[in-house]
């Protein structure tokens, strides 16, 4: 392990200095810049004893990689909002933000950067994500996580908030429960042709004994058009055996759901309760006002940052993963079970 006297070397200033620093003296008064260089060359060189709370915060250089598919629509929404708080609190860490659409370019341009963090939903090549990793180790994916033994990943628990969304509707006295969502993709070593929501509603109905033959539609884009039209097959289908209860995997989907469920003379919720998940902005003017399960955009923002902050200035090599929890915003299409 480093001495006090070793990081005095090599950080340019007195062992009395670095000791007070490390020791955290709370009546020494010294410029931040000298505080960050010394911490910074005492976790280099491996000294033990730096205080965990005193996080490292060097000026950084990092690349956005916007990878979301622009519809022009609600997902568009949900993306942008997640950009400003990632170059929001990215500022905070003394990082600055270069954007990048396409990862070919950001690999050209990989000796510029101390890591990277990708946002949006569209699927990578395993080699292509080896080649990223090469030039650039440290990156975090939001969102999704289609290389866990490449990269660090932040998303929101979309698995437990369907069995949290079933908990409540079940509490609620609905037995009958559907689904309708998009296509998406479960990463990482394995692709399955199903998003995480809809995976995690089969698996949970199965396990629950709930009957859902017949009452699962996941298909298409994310879109308010794929849910209308989604929403009309579905009142095809379920005929006069409507559920009692409906989880849909996106407040875009929903919202077309609703306008098709309008038109077919169903009303939300007195015919069927209605859970969305997101709890964008537009949940508020819909008819009914959605109830939906809020994906915090500015939580998963800050932990990618301060996940990829925390890599770089301590050289990590073993991967994280974390899964941020969701809340429900109760509105006039689902009113949970008093508590």
């Amino acid at each position: 392990m480093a001495t006090i006297r070793e990081i005095a070397e090599k950080a340019g200033f007195s062992q009395a200095t670095v000791s007070r620093i490390l020791n955290d003296d709370p009546s020494f008064s010294v410029k931040e810049a000298t505080r960050q260089k010394i911490l910074s060359t005492s976790i280099e060189m491996g000294y033990e004893n730096v205080p965990r709370y005193q996080r490292v915060t060097i000026p950084q250089d990092i690349a956005l990689l916007n990878n979301s598919i622009h519809d022009k629509g609600l997902q568009d929404a949900y993306f942008d909002e997640l950009e400003v708080s990632l170059r929001r609190h990215a500022k905070d860490e003394r990082m600055r933000v270069t954007e990048y659409n396409d990862v070919k370019s950001l690999m050209k341009d990989a000796s510029k950067y101390a890591g990277f963090i990708s946002i949006g939903p569209a699927p990578f090549k395993r080699n292509m994500l080896k080649r990223l990793h090469a030039v650039l180790p440290h990156g975090v994916f939001i969102d999704i996580n289609p290389a866990p033994s490449l990269f660090d990943s932040v998303q929101p628990d979309l698995e437990q908030t369907i069995l949290d969304a079933l908990d409540e509707l079940m509490d609620a006295g609905n037995k009958r429960i559907g689904f309708i969502g998009g296509f998406g993709n479960i990463m990482g070593d394995h692709e399955y042709p199903e998003d995480p929501r809809a995976f995690a509603f089969r698996n949970w109905t199965v396990r629950l004994g709930l009957d859902v033959d017949g009452l699962v539609f996941d298909e298409g884009p994310f879109t308010v058009e794929n849910g209308r039209a989604l929403g009309e097959r579905f009142v095809a289908e379920c005929g006069d055996r409507l559920p009692d209860a409906l989880i849909v995997a996106a407040d875009p989907i929903a919202v077309g759901v609703l306008q098709a469920f309008a038109a077919s003379g169903i009303l939300v919720p007195r015919d069927m309760r209605l859970v969305s998940i997101n709890n964008q902005e537009i949940a508020n003017y819909t008819s009914p006002t959605l109830s939906s399960y809020d994906i915090n955009k500015d939580e998963l923002a800050k932990a990618a940052v301060f996940m990829l902050s925390e890599a770089i200035s301590m050289g990590r090599s073993v991967n994280q993963h974390m899964r941020i929890s969701t809340k429900l915003v109760a509105r006039d299409s689902f009113t949970p079970k008093a508590r």
